[in-house]
């Protein structure tokens, strides 16, 4: 971990207000490696294991331990930057998993020493300079999240490349998505590239500092000079005489271009398009009628007749956010979700911590790991089946059943006295079995006396009103449509035509999308997709940092064809076919293929497409190296 040795601020006192409101179990892990004293780790000090995804402040012990830990702190911080070096630089792996077990109060498996160092954050991108032949050129699709990340690392090797945006400015899903309560369900000091944390002002980030986030990093790394704004994409298609991709887009002034492209990498995402229910008379709605995902700057909803179609992230988001705002507000559920207790829901990072962050990477590098743990793999055993398990309809383990019974006490807890909602709000299906939903204030609203919350199927929209199957109508003035994006059609936004004339969307069968590492596709040489099929952790975790493993891969790749003098690289079928068979057969044991719900990861066939079985330190040890073994690969011509 590289770590900023230089101090900045000379004010003591500044460090002594930080550190009284730092987390603990961070200190400790901060006090280890400033001072190598190991005792630190050890009885009365070690931290206990926090309940539910919060972030342990106080690591459960009393106020007389707090203060040995925070003084101790305080000293070793000042000492170091006085100019005490640091005792050690860079921990093992073996003392990594100590530590991080240590911090979070419970036993972390040896094999994640590795992927913890990666993690810890403040890490710049290095890559060995690649000397790539004259003319050698890479286009990178969308520069949103993903594509964010690729041009980074391209740069860093010196590759050349080209970033394609539809938009005016980077950020996609979060430059496009505006609507009112818009956020990350990720803590954002996780949900943030390793190699550019930031001064965040929340713990969970909006929309607005997500997307100043990403064009902060675009200005960092001096990214805009090889951007192509408001061009779109039309068509790519490989020409295997000439071992490239030919990238069709369209310029600002609507001209036709063709691009020559060694390499294609897409990072469309899959967030888009929006999706609108198919419901007789939805295009008849006389008032304003939008996506979340194309929310009116200039719609005003005050004293409105308000209603939501759809109850998913983006509707308990909004909702919460208008419930005040609006006349009335009624809320169209086709299904319910689970939602877990969200302690940090607009809760700003105190300055003195946001001056800790900045001024003592290793604090935040720590802070960050065990953000990582708690978010990431942590609960990735409670969602496999127990064939023994009793009560297979209602959860899949023991402990996964503990888990829906803290949900629902939760749930209970918030509802107070309308209890009555209980039923209509109380999922019967396995914790987990679909995204799972940070409370931002939903159970709460739900008691609001303009909120209804209507679980009846929708059998027409008039011009002015709902009408349910029941025959219930519903006044509206405003119609809001939150039923989410096609996420199990990935690539949608261009058509992919492979080595031999199929377009990708034929060899994915429209919508049951493989991909090795959720990377690389048969057919499709030198052609790579960031946030392909199977890799969203659906248990957990940042996305972000899939993104990074990916690239790291992808990296690798191509410092080995250009070490082998490879002119193109096809995953081989037998690979492909065998790594995604794995998938599958993961699947089969995991809540994601329980018959007792319908969910966004899976389609019509039953087939998991969107959510990755593997834990995340399983897909680091996966992408840690490229095997051109496993590829067809042709010279360079």
């Amino acid at each position: 971990m590289a770590l900023d040795t230089e101090p900045r601020i000379d004010d003591e006192q500044l460090f002594a207000d930080a550190v009284e409101v730092a987390n603990i179990p961070t200190l400790l892990m901060v006090l280890v490696q400033l001072t190598g004293e190991m005792h630190w780790m050890d009885d009365p000090y070690r931290p206990k294991r926090q309940q539910g995804m919060g972030d342990n402040d106080t690591g459960g012990l009393p106020e007389s331990i707090q203060r040995e830990i925070r003084e101790a702190a305080l000293e070793a911080i000042v000492g170091w930057r006085a100019g005490r070096p640091v005792a050690i630089p860079e921990p093992s792996p073996e003392l990594l998993v100590d530590m991080l077990s240590c911090a979070m109060g419970e036993t972390v498996p040896p094999e994640y020493g590795r992927f913890t160092a990666e993690q810890l954050g403040h890490r710049p991108v290095e890559h060995v300079p690649i000397r790539v032949p004259e003319g050698f050129h890479v286009v990178i699709i969308g520069a949103g999240v993903s594509g964010i990340c690729a041009a980074v690392n391209l740069q860093a090797a010196g590759v050349p490349f080209t970033v394609i945006e539809k938009n005016h400015t980077v950020g996609g899903v979060w430059l496009e998505n505006r609507y009112p309560g818009a956020g990350v369900d990720t803590p954002n000091h996780l949900y943030s590239y390793s190699f550019a944390q930031y001064d965040w002002t929340k713990f969970f980030a909006l929309r607005d500092e997500l997307w100043g986030y990403l064009e902060d990093v675009t200005d960092r790394f001096d990214l805009r000079p090889s951007i192509r704004f408001d061009t779109k994409v039309d068509r790519a298609v490989y020409d295997a005489d000439d071992q490239s991709w030919s990238v069709t887009v369209t310029t600002p002034d609507g001209a036709t271009e063709d691009l020559r492209a060694n390499l294609v990498i897409t990072g469309t995402g899959i967030f888009n398009p929006a999706v609108y229910p198919d419901i007789d008379g939805i295009d008849r709605f006389a008032g304003p009628s939008f996506h979340t995902s194309q929310w009116p700057d200039d719609v005003d909803l005050t004293s409105k007749k308000v209603a939501i179609i759809g109850n998913g992230a983006s509707c308990m988001q909004t909702a919460p956010e208008i419930q005040n705002q609006v006349g009335s507000l009624t809320i169209f559920q086709r299904s319910n979700h689970w939602a877990a207790p969200f302690e940090q829901f607009r809760r700003e990072v105190p300055e003195p911590l946001r001056f800790l962050m900045r001024e003592v990477p290793i604090y935040q590098a720590w802070y960050r790991v065990r953000l990582g743990w708690t978010f990431n793999d942590r609960l990735h055993s409670a969602l496999q089946r127990d064939p023994d398990w009793e009560h297979p309809e209602r959860s899949l383990n023991a402990a996964n059943d503990a888990h829906r019974a803290f949900f629902t006490r939760y749930v209970e807890t918030e509802l107070g006295e309308r209890i009555d909602l209980l039923d209509k709000v109380l999922p019967t299906y396995p914790p987990f079995g679909k995204r799972m939903l940070m409370d931002n204030g939903w159970y709460r609203m739900l008691r609001n006396p303009k909120v209804e919350l209507v679980d009846d199927p929708i059998a027409r929209i008039e011009t002015d009103r709902v009408v349910t199957e029941t025959g219930e109508e519903y006044e509206a003035e405003i119609l809001v449509i939150a039923t989410g994006f096609d996420v199990l059609r990935f690539i949608t936004t261009f058509d992919a035509v492979g080595r031999e004339g199929r377009t990708l969307r034929e060899v994915w069968e429209d919508d049951n999308a493989r991909a090795y590492l959720g990377t690389v596709v048969p057919e499709f040489p030198n052609f790579f997709t960031l946030y392909g099929p199977n890799l969203q952790p659906g248990h957990g975790g940042s996305l972000i940092f899939v993104i990074e493993m990916q690239m790291r891969y992808i990296m690798d790749l191509i410092t080995k064809m250009v070490a082998g003098d490879v002119g193109s690289v096809e995953i081989r079928p037998e690979v492909h076919h065998a790594y995604n068979e794995g998938v599958d057969a993961a699947h089969e044991n995991m809540v994601w293929t329980h018959p007792g719900m319908s969910t966004y990861y899976r389609n019509d066939r039953g087939r998991i497409v969107v959510n990755s079985p593997y834990r995340n330190v399983d897909f680091f040890d996966m992408t840690s190296e490229a095997d051109l073994d496993e590829y067809l690969t042709e010279p360079r011509r």
